[in-house]
């Protein structure tokens, strides 16, 4: 059974920084896609960040510049350095993963709270 297990989630005041990062475990599965998505209260989850096997990346308008995403194949682990957080950011981040286990799916974590103070 696949899991993704996420971390780094807290509260900051604006200006600041965090981390998060997403480990995947389990047997037998290959990943291809990862990414981080948000959903604030009352809002439509949204896409923050993707990132291909081979390293290509993509942002939403509202991150680029302030967030990275990067990924460590050999951990099976992927991270969003969030910079210049804003109170916007607040919303719980999911991790999700694109990955061959009996098939290709979509597999997701239990979400992290991002709470930024003004």
């Amino acid at each position: 059974q696949v899991q993704l297990v996420e971390s780094g989630g807290g509260l900051v005041q604006a200006g600041g920084s965090l981390r998060l990062s997403c480990a995947v475990s389990g047997r037998s599965f290959v990943l291809n896609v990862m990414a981080w998505y948000r959903q604030a209260p009352g809002k439509q989850r949204e896409l923050v960040a993707s990132i291909s096997s081979g390293g290509i990346t993509n942002y939403a308008d509202s991150v680029k510049g302030r967030f990275t995403i990067s990924r460590d194949n050999g951990k099976n682990t992927v991270y969003l350095q969030m910079n210049s957080l804003e109170p916007e950011d607040t919303a719980i981040y999911y991790c999700g993963a694109n990955l061959y286990n009996t098939g290709w799916s979509w597999y997701w974590g239990q979400g992290t709270q991002v709470t930024v103070s003004s």
